[in-house]
């Protein structure tokens, strides 16, 4: 009896240790299951990414500029068509000719020299043409063109256009000399030892002496000048001045100076050793040490100038004498065309 109690106790203990274990493998389970099935915790979002910082640029504000209409230049009017009067066919009067044959389109050309009609003829058959301008090279043409045209006259190489009364209300007058003042920068060029220089002209060019004393004074030379009244006097002041005056310088006065009086100059003047300026290249092979002259082109355009003024109405504002603006220096065998 004691031993069956004894072995009841035994299986009880058995079943009792075996609940137990049962109870604690729920109980384990029951946690783990809880723990399975709980919410997880929510993820915690990734920052959003953030642009960079842009580089402040400061620009400098560019000026509003509204474009400029391009700037036309006006061309002119077509050239009238002109008349020219040539007083001969030599050469210091047909190289001005031919220069103006290639500024002109429409031109016509007379010369007077050739002796096949006189001069009224001629100016008959211009005042009865369509040129707008006559064109007058050397003195006779100057004269007839003047005295006779209805037309506006610009005359070119005539010296002692005051003696012969050129200058009207209906002509326009072309310098006959070189620019003054290019003149004897040119001579104190070549002979800078010039300090006195002496001149001879014959009456009514008082403003072409006090031009040239200017001229002489700028470049530091002293000009000394007389008035004569015919070729003799001008060799009995020319004789006198000699042997204080380091060059003379002679200017084409042809009424007081005569071939005869123009031989005696030099003779005199390579005796003592004195230097000559003359107007014309020709003139060095009498002698003369150094020629300046005016040049055919720098005429030509100068007597263009002129009639475009005329062409456009401006008469009135026309100077009576157009200055030139070229020279042409030849010594012995040296030639230079200057544009001063």
């Amino acid at each position: 009896m004691e031993g069956e109690r004894t072995q009841g106790m035994r299986r009880f203990d058995k079943q009792a240790g075996g609940l137990l274990r049962l109870a604690f493998a729920v109980s384990v389970l029951a946690i783990a299951g809880c723990s399975t099935n709980a919410p997880s915790p929510e993820p915690v979002p990734e920052p959003e990414p953030v642009d960079p910082e842009p580089d402040v640029v400061i620009e400098t504000p560019q000026p509003v500029t509204t474009p400029k209409e391009a700037v036309k230049i006006p061309v002119p009017p077509p050239l009238p068509p002109v008349a020219i009067v040539l007083t001969s066919g030599q050469t210091a009067y047909a190289d001005v000719a031919r220069e103006l044959m290639q500024r002109f389109e429409h031109y016509e050309i007379y010369d007077l020299g050739e002796n096949e009609r006189p001069p009224v003829t001629v100016l008959r058959l211009i005042n009865d043409s369509d040129s707008g301008v006559v064109v007058a090279i050397g003195l006779r043409a100057a004269q007839s063109s003047v005295a006779m045209s209805n037309k506006p006259v610009v005359f070119s190489q005539v010296f002692n256009y005051q003696d012969h009364h050129l200058l009207t209300e209906n002509s326009r007058g072309i310098a006959a000399v070189a620019p003054l003042d290019a003149q004897v920068a040119a001579w104190k060029e070549v002979d800078p030892t010039i300090l006195r220089i002496g001149t001879i002209v014959g009456e009514g060019h008082d403003e072409l002496i006090r031009e040239a004393r200017l001229a002489a004074e700028r470049q530091g030379i002293e000009l000394r000048a007389h008035v004569t009244h015919s070729d003799q006097e001008t060799l009995y002041f020319f004789k006198r001045m000699i042997r204080d005056i380091d060059g003379f310088w002679l200017f084409p006065d042809n009424r007081v100076l005569s071939g005869r009086a123009l031989q005696q100059i030099m003779d005199d003047a390579r005796r003592q050793r004195v230097p000559v300026l003359v107007p014309n290249e020709s003139m060095l092979e009498i002698g003369a040490s150094i020629s300046i002259s005016s040049v055919a082109s720098d005429i030509a355009a100068t007597i263009t100038k002129v009639v475009r003024e005329i062409q456009g109405g401006n008469f009135e504002h026309v100077p009576p004498i157009s200055p030139l603006s070229a020279i042409r220096v030849r010594t012995n065998n040296a030639i230079r065309v200057v544009d001063r």
